[in-house]
């Protein structure tokens, strides 16, 4: 009968000392200022916060993890954090805009790689007045990192294209003059021997 009471006793200790999780924000709208990004550029996240319940939040803070893979093969994780003034109110049913500053290194290797977008909030207790720790609402959109080289590639590419039409136009342009030339000497020849032929006199 004791340990019964004792096990509903702990139980009971355990529900009030650990704070309940309430959800009560949602990351709806996470999205970068450029489609494509070069190697060493900059940019920025923005990233909205919605809260659903009726109560007020606080944004206490917003990292966007970026992990890189380098051109050497080697992996770093560097967080970027909001530029925003924390903690930030938001209250119940409207929705905030931070945006997350970045930087990406020289050396990153181009492609695809995901970035890990959290916020964590606290939630208002209007019975207690104070703040409780709430979610820790995430998102994760994709980067896309493209070599500074490929944009002079493409040019180079666009060069030699435009190189390779030119020369095909002035063999073409070759070939037609040459031919004209031909038909226009032959022409004349052709003409002369029969000039020949009718001032001969007649016998």
């Amino acid at each position: 009968m004791h340990r019964k009471t004792l096990i509903f006793l702990l139980s009971l200790l355990s529900l009030m000392v650990v704070p309940s999780i309430v959800q009560a924000a949602t990351i709806t709208v996470c999205t970068f200022d450029k489609d494509v990004y070069l190697q060493g550029q900059t940019g920025y996240l923005a990233v909205t916060l919605y809260n659903d319940k009726n109560e007020k939040i606080q944004v206490t803070e917003l990292t966007a993890t970026i992990e890189y893979y380098y051109t050497d093969g080697n992996v770093y994780l560097q967080s970027f954090f909001t530029n925003a003034t924390l903690p930030a109110e938001i209250q119940r049913g409207d929705s905030t805009t931070f945006y997350v500053p970045f930087s990406l290194p020289t050396n990153i290797a181009p492609g695809y790689t995901d970035v890990y977008v959290k916020a964590k909030t606290e939630l208002w207790r209007g019975e207690g007045e104070f703040w409780a720790w709430s979610d820790h609402p995430t998102y994760r959109p994709t980067i896309s990192i493209e070599t500074p080289y490929k944009e002079q590639l493409e040019e180079q590419e666009a060069t030699n294209r435009n190189t390779t039409t030119m020369m095909y136009l002035f063999g073409a342009t070759t070939i037609v003059f040459v031919a004209v030339t031909v038909i226009l000497f032959l022409l004349n020849r052709s003409a002369r021997a029969n000039a020949k032929v009718f001032t001969q006199p007649v016998v």
